[in-house]
This record gives structure tokens, sequence and C-alpha cells, in this order.
């Protein structure tokens, strides 16, 4: 698996490496659901990635795919400015298969005829195949549920594709050329509303681009242990490790790869949380026996954010200094290491949904700058080494079990490489990392007392630093700090949704923070999903 094309262009990176496994793209025309697809098309062992509708198709045949899927979009095909698809793709012999607005690009581009027609389908609709043995369609029934959302309607295939599907407004739901090997569909077949969704998704991969299902957590490490060896060479490599799920397992798998040329670096930036530095000291070097250096330099970091109370600033700032303090770990150990084995390359847990979220790689908006991404300094001297860079958190969870870590790293929540100075809504200072630890802790411990750790994709603990609220306690007036419980359930951190605590979980935390951590006086519940939120307030 090839790292993707970085976000930031100047940051200094090794050649790019061919991926060895088939690729599908997921060609992106403003979808909701286009990290969806390239979900779905990995759970079915295939490995994809998404492009943007603006890439020219000579680009993307460049990319050597053995199939492309277009992606819905919100836009009208016969509207002026609407996105486009050069004909050529269509004609260049590669599987592909479009959905909804990707369907109706197809026909319109190959002769078809779409058109507004007032049969508009949102959400649940009756599908009727008229070709049950079709590519797609075999072993599914002749009538099943399928989630449509669209306004405009395929009335007459190009010629040369057999219709296999209609509703009973849209006279053509899908239809199937496996002569060009060109498939498409006017729902949306990668959400879990469509009853059949996934296996006619495979029924694609497998039966009409014949592909096979060899993407597995065991291919994905022997690919990515050979490509760090071609990459890294005789080099050595620093690895900033958090004691994240991310990080711990990027660096067992360059460990892996390299051996004692990696040496990993904790820095404790005093924004961790309680008795994180120990965790990290004691059960990561217990897993994999690798070299571990740490580095204090808590007060570094809070001396830089004193002042600074704008998250993106926060983040910037946090991301600058963990490269500053690896510089100078690199400077110590290169003055230990022999001239002919430099210390060239950094190792990061950086993720595909950190790419994305950066505006990077598909096309999309600048959501927020993760601190792997839009926080690293234009001025970087490593070269980077991101073997988890194309995969989503629950396939690093596979690769991590597959090198054999321990069920206590590779299963912890996901916590922010900034720590909790993205979790105080405003300055970050010392006391108020004290206050945020001891109420994190309380939930943490609730929650795993409770039997929830896995239930829940994660629960961030903010301290909004910035807000007082009257209170009372001990029979007297107070005013003091709320905190805020984010409880989330997610795949991939793409998408989320508040997780539905039992209510007397949320009590024994509320009674514990109020009664146990100074200057807290209230608790809320964050019961927003993502979108339109995101997972850290900040």
């Amino acid at each position: 698996m090839a790292p993707a094309t970085p976000a930031n262009p100047e940051t200094p990176r090794t050649d790019e490496l061919t991926p060895e496994n088939d690729t599908v793209l997921v060609v992106d025309f403003g979808a909701q659901y286009a990290q969806l697809i390239a979900r779905r098309v990995r759970e079915a062992r295939v490995y994809s990635e998404i492009v943007p509708s603006t890439m020219p198709v000579e680009e993307m045949l460049a990319k050597n795919p053995k199939a492309v899927i277009l992606s819905g979009g919100p836009s009208s095909v016969y509207e002026p400015g609407a996105p486009t698809l050069d004909r050529a793709l269509f004609e260049a012999g590669v599987p592909v298969f479009g959905m909804c607005y990707g369907f109706q690009i197809m026909a319109t581009t190959l002769g078809g005829t779409v058109d507004n027609t007032g049969a508009r389908e949102y959400g649940r609709t009756a599908l009727s195949v008229s070709r049950p043995g079709s590519t797609l369609f075999e072993g599914t029934p002749a009538e099943q549920s399928v989630w449509m959302s669209h306004g405009d309607a395929c009335s007459a295939a190009p010629e040369g594709f057999t219709v296999t599907a209609s509703t009973d407004l849209v006279p053509v739901a899908a239809f199937e050329n496996d002569e060009k090997r060109l498939y498409g569909v006017q729902y949306h077949p990668e959400v879990l509303h469509t009853t059949h969704g996934q296996q006619i998704l495979e029924h694609f991969l497998y039966r009409g681009a014949g592909l096979a299902p060899t993407w597995t957590a065991e291919n994905v490490v022997e690919e990515q242990v050979a490509a760090i060896r071609a990459q890294v060479g005789s080099s050595r490599a620093i690895c900033g490790l958090s004691g994240g799920v991310d990080s711990a397992v990027a660096a067992a798998l360059v460990q892996r790869a390299i051996g004692s040329q990696l040496t990993c670096v904790y820095v404790d930036h005093g924004l961790m949380r309680k008795g994180e530095t120990e965790q990290v000291e004691k059960d990561f070097v217990a897993a994999t026996g690798v070299q571990l250096k740490v580095v204090d330099a808590s007060e570094r970091f809070l001396n830089a954010l004193a002042g600074v109370s704008d998250p993106e600033q926060k983040r910037k700032i946090i991301g600058r200094e963990f490269i500053r303090v690896f510089e100078q770990a690199q400077a110590e150990i290169v003055a230990e290491a022999p001239d002919d084995h430099p210390v060239e390359f950094l190792v990061q847990g950086t993720l595909y949904p950190d790419i994305v979220e950066s505006g990077g790689g598909t096309g999309t908006a600048n959501i927020k700058s993760h601190h792997n991404v839009g926080g690293l300094p234009e001025d970087l001297e490593f070269r980077l080494v991101e073997p988890l860079r194309q995969l989503f958190k629950d396939e690093v969870r596979m690769v991590g079990q597959e090198l054999g870590l321990p069920e206590e790293i590779v299963q912890r929540q996901p916590f922010p490489g900034p720590g909790l100075g993205i979790r105080i809504v405003g300055e970050v200072t010392r006391d108020r990392l004290e206050l945020l630890r001891e109420a994190d802790a309380i939930a943490r411990e609730e929650l795993t007392a409770a039997g929830l750790d896995r239930e829940i994709w994660q629960c961030p603990v903010v301290l909004l630093a910035d807000v007082r609220s009257v209170g009372v306690q001990g029979d007297g007036r107070t005013y003091g700090h709320p905190i805020v419980l984010r409880p989330v359930s997610s795949e991939d951190a793409m998408t989320a949704d508040w997780s539905r605590l039992p209510y007397d979980v949320l009590s024994r935390i509320s009674t514990r923070i109020t009664n146990e951590v100074r200057d807290v006086n209230r608790v809320v519940l964050d019961i927003t999903s993502k979108p339109p939120g995101t997972i850290e307030w900040e």
C-alpha cells in the first residue's frame, strides 16, 4: 500500500511507491457518502482510494486502477456548471460502476437520457429486478429495498446497455454492459438501508471487475514492511510515540521493518491524561522491546501556548513544537549513531481521515488542521514515513492485532496528538490541565467499571475554561467551570453519533466530578452528531 500524495507538497518525502494491491478509485462528485463507499470497498477486502471529480481522466488512468466507482453528488447533470466526466474513462477498458449522480453521468455521457421527470425518490424505495441473473443482481431477490436520493431520473439507457432494475417511478434504476464492463444503479448501495447493497458492490468488484479479495491485515503488513525497508534503507528513523493506537501501530510496523534502526521518542508535553506517561513507558516497551527516549518538554509547550485560545493556532503551535523537540532528540541520537547511518526519517501515525479532514487528497474543504498534516512546519527537516496514511481507524486496529500488540494498546480509545490542549476551550494553563486531568480520569474509570470501553468510540472530556456558572455546594454559592462529556460511537471518525450511555453511569460520573474536582460545579452532556459537530471541540 503506497503513501498518498502529501497534503503539503513542500513536506520532504521519498518517491511514491506503487501499491501491489489492485486499486479501486472512488471518484467524488461531492457526495456525503464518498468516504463510506471507499470503506465498503475495503470491507470487501479490495483496496480503494478517493479522488476528486476534478482530476483529469488521464491522471486517474495513470494510477492504473483496476476499477473505478463514480459517487453520488448534489448536482443535476443537465444544470450549467454541473460536474462532468471525460468520455475517455468509459472507453479505457477499465470497469466502471456509477452510483446515483455517477449513474446519471454515465448515462448522459454515453448517450442515454436523464431529465427532470418529477420522479423524485428519497429514502427507502422498492426496487424491482428484471434480470435476476445479471452480473450485479445474481442471487438477490426480485424485489428489494434500496436507498434513493434523487430528483432526476434516467428514462433511457445508453445503446448496448441492458436495463436490469426499475422502480414504480423510474424505468431505468440500474443498467449493465458486460461487454464493456460498465455498470450503474440509481440508488446508494453503500448505505446500510439498501438491504443487499454490499452484495451488489461485491458483485461489481468480483464479477464485473474480476478483482480478488486479497487486501487483508496480513497483506498490509507485508506490503508496508517491504515499502518501509525500500524507503528507509540503511538510514535511521525516529517515531513520535504518543501512547495512542495510531502511533503505537505505526511504530510497531516500522520496527518490524527496520528493527534497531528505529528509536521511538515520547514527548511528555504536559498535555497528557493522568498516568499516561507511565503507561507508555511500561506497556509499549514491554510489548515491543523498542528503543524509547523520553523527553520532558512540558514547560516548553506551556510557554508556547501561553495566552493562546484559538484552536487552530493551538494545533499549529503543538505540531511545531513537536517537530522542534524531535529535532533536538534527533541531534542527540545522531551524536551516538555511526556516520553512515544518519537519522533522516520521522515516523507518524497519520490516518486517512486525518488527510481528508485537512483538505488533502479529495478536493474537500479543510475542516481542521491535523497535527500531522496542516500542523507541520514548512521547514521540516525530516522525510516522512507514514505507513498508516491510507487506513481508517478500525483497519489500524486490525494491523495492530496482526503485529501482535496487546489488546490494551490496540483497543485503546482514540486520543488526539495535541492532547488535552485541544480539550480546554480557552487558554491552556497548568492549573486548567490538572483540573481536566482529574475530571477525565473519573470519566474513564467509571466507563471502564461499567464495561462500556468497547461500546463507545471515545469519550472526550472537555473543560470550558472561559465559561463559569453559578452553583451551590456545601450550602454556599460557587462560580465554577462546566465539564462537557462527549461520548460518541463511530466506525472511522468520518461520521459519529453520540452514545446513549446509561443514566446511572452518567449520574456517577457527574456526582464524582462535581464532588472531587475543584472549581467544577456543573457537568453537561454533548448530544451532537458528526456532522454537524466534530468529535473534538477544537
